[in-house]
């Protein structure tokens, strides 16, 4: 990914979202803290003790639930775990592991690579965690991706997908001879990226009928598809929206807005190989539909993101 081709889950993870982070917040420092005691100070930078295992989370509702899903397969093995949640951006997040006072962060890698290396361009995500690695701190590793990944999508209206005979399994490719006819929703910025309009036509050649302007992949967007004003709109991959209004998400066989698997961020000396091998096996059972699922119970539904975590990692076999 190029500096001028910065995703919008990049802006998303540094800025939060408005509404999601007020909720998360008020819900996850008073909800969750009362359900589990071992929520800390998100800004501290005290150090646990001991075999304490720290979990951080930024400062919106899907990692917070991460969080939550890693903090307590580890509580599983036998590690003693705390929480610091709602931190905020990836500024105070990286500095926070580099000291130690976090251990473990749910990060996603192609995010972190533009934070790292603007100018990093993988084609696979073996190539994006490498990249990765190559200039994180010492003192710091990524554990395995998971296969869920939060990105940019092309998503369109049930209607308009019920039109085309379009479903989740059509690509974005299938686009080529309709385009014409659809109106696409996006932020601004989308007009002028690779990952955006720019690439849509050189990759996938596709000129659609106009563009407009919304936000990145938020509530403007989401109300525009809902109304029929855009009948495409870029919407993250775990929206809960998507569920909600049947939303068709397309494939991106190209990979044309990059890979953004969630992927554990490790602070070395804090997990020893038992906690390790708990965070893989996370990673190992995490998909995109899943993770949209559980989003969807968290944020739709309403239900206290610790039960979501608890509840699916039992149903996945990781805690008992």
């Amino acid at each position: 990914m190029t500096s001028n081709t910065l995703p919008s889950r990049s802006i998303r993870t540094y800025r939060g979202v408005a509404a999601v982070a007020l909720a998360a917040t008020t819900a996850l420092l008073a909800g969750c803290s009362s359900s589990d005691d071992s929520k800390s100070d998100p800004l501290s930078d005290s150090k646990a003790s001991g075999d304490t295992v720290v979990v951080g989370s930024n400062n919106f509702s899907e990692s917070n639930l991460i969080a939550d899903i890693y903090g307590e397969a580890l509580k599983a093995k036998g590690i003693k775990v705390t929480y610091k949640p709602n931190i905020g951006s990836r500024e105070t997040t990286y500095g926070l592991l580099k000291n130690g006072s976090i251990s473990v962060l749910p990060e996603y890698n192609g995010a972190l690579l533009a934070y790292l290396d603007p100018k990093a361009a993988p084609k696979t995500v073996d190539e994006t965690t490498k990249a990765v690695e190559a200039k994180l701190d010492s003192k710091l590793t990524l554990l395995n991706p998971a296969d869920a990944q939060d990105k940019d999508t092309v998503t369109l209206n049930a209607a308009t997908a019920a039109k085309y005979n379009l479903t989740e399994k059509s690509s974005i490719a299938d686009l080529k001879s309709i385009a014409k006819d659809l109106v696409l929703g996006a932020s601004p910025e989308f007009q002028t990226r690779q990952q955006g309009l720019v690439g849509l036509k050189s990759v996938y050649g596709l000129e659609f009928k106009s563009f407009k302007a919304l936000d990145a992949g938020g509530a403007l967007t989401e109300a525009a598809l809902k109304k029929n004003a855009v009948q495409a709109g870029d919407i993250f991959s775990t929206d809960p929206t998507i569920t909600k209004e049947k939303f068709v998400v397309l494939q991106d066989p190209e990979n044309l807005f990059g890979f953004e698997n969630v992927q554990p961020l490790v602070y070395k000396s804090a997990l020893n190989q038992t906690a390790v091998d708990a965070l893989n096996a996370v990673s190992a059972k995490l998909d995109t539909a899943t993770l949209l699922d559980l989003d969807t119970q968290v944020q739709s539904g309403n239900k206290d993101p610790l039960d979501v975590a608890q509840a699916w990692l039992k149903k996945v076999g990781l805690t008992s």
